[in-house]
């Protein structure tokens, strides 16, 4: 197995230290999977998809305003 040396902060750190039964190293290869995962899966997305670049960001403003003109329908109720 290959080695990976990771910087974090002081402050995450500190926190992890209050979890000392934990296994990190068993955590942060979970979380590498599950991100692989993701990327993965959003490239065969994309390699699907026949959306351009311009009609994505389109939708994402056009989903984007309809969440926000929904959330502020409720916030007003």
């Amino acid at each position: 197995m290959a080695s990976v040396t990771l910087e974090i902060p002081v402050e995450l750190n500190e926190k992890m230290k209050h979890f000392p039964d934990l296994n990190w190293s068993a955590i942060a290869r979970q979380a590498f999977m599950q991100k692989l995962r993701d990327l993965e899966f959003l490239a065969g997305f994309k390699a699907e998809s026949e959306l351009t670049q311009a009609d994505a960001l389109a939708l994402g403003r056009k989903i984007n305003a309809s969440a926000a003109k929904k959330y502020l329908k409720r916030r007003k109720s």
